[in-house]
C-alpha cells in the first residue's frame, strides 16, 4: 500500500513526535500548521520538504491525510474550521473520543479516524524514544483509512489496537496504568517527611522499587509480581499499616483500603492466600462485618500473622 502523504494541525510534544517519527520512517509530511507560527516553522525546518502553513485548510489542501494533534477539547472546533474534500482523510488523536468529533469531515466525504499513541509524552525528546514498542489505538470509517494507519502504527516500530467497546474504557485503563501511578507515588513519596527525611529523598528512594516492580510484571505476568504482606497474608503487618496512617496519614487511609482489597483478589489468584486468609484480611480493612482489630488485636494472634506492637519502625513493604 503507498504511504498517504501528510499534513499536521498542531505543534505540541504529541504532533512533534509522530511528525519526526513519521518523517524518520519514510513518510512525506507536506505541511504543517499550529497557532504558535514560530513552532510551525521551526517543526517544518525539522522535515524533509515540509513547509509551515499560513491557514489550516492548506495543510488540508495539500495531504491525504491530515493529523489534528490539538488539545482535546479543540478537536471538533478545528475539524470544523476546514472546508473537507472527497476522498480526503482526517484523524485526531484522542484516546477517550469516538470519530463523531469528525462528523461534519466525514458528512463533507472525508475518511475519518483515530490514531491515538498508548503512551506518555513529558517531552518530544523523550517521545521520540517511546514510540517504538508502543501501541496504538486505530480505528477508521474505511478499509483504506484503516490500511494507512496500521501501516503507520507499524512503520514506527509500534503495534496497532482495534477495540469495539467504548473508547472512554480504553482511556480509562490507560490513566489508571500511567497518570494515577504518579498520582500513587505523589502519595507514597508525601508519607516520608513523616520519617524524618523529605519527599525528594522518598520518590528517589521509592524509584528502584517501582522500577523492579514493573520488571516484575513484564516477565512473570500479573498476579504472579504480587508481592509484600497481602500476598504472604500477613494479617498483623496490614494491621499495623492502618494504625499508622490513621495517627500521621489519615488522608493516605482510603486509597490503602481501596488497593489492598483489590490486591487480596489478585493474592487469591496467585494463590498464595486462601479465602480463609482472604476473609481475615477483609475484616482487618473494615469490608466486613466484625470490625477493624488494630495492631495486636486477639483477631490477628502471634504466629497467624499478628504481632505485638511495641514502637514503630518502618518495614518492608516488598
Amino acid at each position: 500500500m503507498d504511504k498517504p502523504t501528510l499534513g499536521f494541525l498542531g505543534t505540541g510534544v504529541v504532533a512533534t513526535a509522530l511528525c519526526q517519527s513519521l518523517g524518520r520512517a519514510g513518510y512525506r509530511i507536506a505541511a504543517v500548521h499550529g497557532r504558535d507560527s514560530h513552532r510551525a516553522r521551526e517543526l517544518a525546518l525539522s522535515l524533509d520538504g515540509a513547509r509551515a502553513a499560513a491557514t489550516r485548510q492548506e495543510v488540508a489542501d495539500e495531504s491525504d491525510l491530515v493529523v489534528l494533534a490539538v488539545s482535546d477539547d479543540a478537536i471538533a472546533a478545528v475539524a470544523d474550521s476546514i472546508s473537507w474534500r472527497q476522498g480526503g482523510a482526517v484523524v485526531h488523536c484522542n484516546g477517550a473520543a469516538s470519530l463523531a468529533l469528525l462528523q461534519t469531515a466525514q458528512r463533507a466525504g472525508a475518511d475519518v479516524g483515530v490514531f491515538h499513541p498508548l503512551q506518555s509524552f513529558a517531552s518530544a525528546e523523550q517521545a521520540l524514544r517511546l514510540i517504538p514498542g508502543s501501541a496504538f489505538r486505530v480505528e477508521a470509517s474505511s478499509d483504506r483509512l484503516r490500511g494507512w494507519l496500521t501501516n503507520m502504527a507499524v512503520s514506527l516500530g509500534g503495534r496497532p489496537l482495534a477495540l469495539s467497546a467504548d473508547p472512554a474504557l480504553y482511556h480509562v485503563s490507560a490513566v489508571l496504568a500511567s497518570n494515577y501511578l504518579v498520582t500513587l507515588l505523589d502519595l507514597a513519596a508525601g508519607l516520608w517527611p513523616e520519617l524524618g527525611s523529605t519527599r525528594e529523598d522518598g520518590l528517589s528512594a521509592l524509584l528502584p522499587l517501582v522500577r523492579g516492580t514493573i520488571e516484575n510484571i513484564e516477565r512473570l505476568g500479573i498476579p504472579s509480581a504480587l508481592t509484600g504482606p497481602i500476598a504472604r497474608g500477613d494479617v498483623g503487618t496490614v494491621a499495623r499499616h492502618l494504625d499508622v496512617l490513621r495517627e500521621v496519614a489519615p488522608h493516605a487511609l482510603p486509597v490503602y483500603k481501596e488497593l489492598a482489597l483489590r490486591a487480596i483478589q489478585v493474592a487469591l489468584r496467585k494463590g498464595t492466600i486462601d479465602r480463609e486468609r482472604a476473609g481475615r484480611l477483609e475484616i482487618v480493612l473494615g469490608d466486613r462485618p466484625g470490625g477493624a482489630p488494630t495492631c495486636g488485636d486477639a483477631r490477628a494472634p502471634r504466629g497467624q500473622g499478628g504481632t505485638g506492637c511495641g514502637s514503630r519502625r518502618p518495614t518492608s513493604a516488598s
